[in-house]
C-alpha cells in the first residue's frame, strides 16, 4: 500500500465520505459512546461480572444469586424506609411507588416493528446462504469458504461465552476509538478495500468459469 494506492484511494471517495454513517442518539447509543460514564461503567461492570460469573458458575446459580442479591437489596431498603418512616412519623409511603406504577407492558406497535425487521432479516440470511452454498457466485462462495476455514480455527482457540465477552468488549470499546480517530481509520480501511477489491477482480477476470457466464 504505497504513495499511488494512497492517492487512488483519496480521488475515489469524496472528503466527507465515510464507512461510518452517524446513528441516532438514544439509551443504546449514549451507552457504548460512554456519554455518562457513570451509566455506562455500572451498565458495563454489570454486563461482564454476568458473563464472567457464567464462566465459573451454571446459568441457573447466576440468576439465582444475580436475583436474590437484588431481593436483598430492595427488602433491606423497604425496611429501612419504614423504620424511618416510623421514627419520623412522615406518610412518604411506598419506596418504589413510582417504579410499581411505571408502565412497563412492551407496546403492541413496537413489538410488531422488531418481529418485521427479524423476519426480514431472517429471510435475507437465508436467501444469502443459498446463494453461497449453492454456487451462484463461484468468488462469492469461496470468500465464504475461507471465512468459514477461519472460523474453525477460532472455534478451536475460543469457546462461545469467550467470544460473547470479546464481543461485549469490542462493543463498549471500538466505537468509541473510532469516533476518536475516524480520519485515519477511514483512510486505512479504504485503502484495505481497494486493495482486496483489485485482487478480487483480477482473480475474477482469471477464473474460466466466471468469464463463460459473462459470455452467455
Amino acid at each position: 500500500m504505497g504513495r499511488k494506492s494512497r492517492e487512488k484511494f483519496a480521488r475515489s471517495r469524496s472528503p466527507d465520505d465515510s464507512f461510518y454513517e452517524p446513528i441516532e442518539r438514544g439509551p443504546v447509543v449514549d451507552l457504548i459512546y460512554w456519554r455518562n460514564v457513570k451509566k455506562t461503567g455500572v451498565v458495563f461492570g454489570g454486563v461482564m461480572g454476568i458473563l464472567l460469573s457464567l464462566a465459573y458458575i451454571s446459568l441457573i446459580s447466576v440468576v439465582s444469586y444475580t436475583s436474590l442479591a437484588l431481593l436483598t437489596g430492595t427488602i433491606t431498603f423497604r425496611v429501612y424506609k419504614n423504620i424511618m418512616q416510623a421514627v419520623q412519623k412522615s406518610q412518604d409511603g411506598h419506596p418504589f411507588k413510582d417504579i410499581l406504577e411505571m408502565d412497563t407492558n412492551l407496546p403492541q406497535e413496537k413489538v410488531h416493528e422488531a418481529t418485521d425487521v427479524i423476519v426480514k432479516q431472517m429471510n435475507s440470511t437465508v436467501t444469502e446462504l443459498k446463494r453461497l452454498f449453492l454456487v451462484e457466485d463461484l468468488v462469492d462462495s469461496v470468500k465464504f469458504g475461507c471465512l468459514l476455514w477461519c472460523l474453525t480455527y477460532l472455534g478451536a482457540w475460543f469457546n462461545g461465552l469467550t467470544l460473547v465477552i470479546l464481543a461485549v468488549v469490542a462493543l463498549f470499546s471500538l466505537p468509541k476509538v473510532y469516533e476518536q480517530n475516524q480520519a485515519q481509520i477511514d483512510q486505512y480501511v479504504g485503502l484495505v478495500r481497494t486493495q482486496v477489491n483489485d485482487v478480487m477482480s483480477k482473480v475474477k477476470a482469471a477464473l474460466p468459469i466466471g468469464n463463460k457466464e459473462k459470455a452467455q
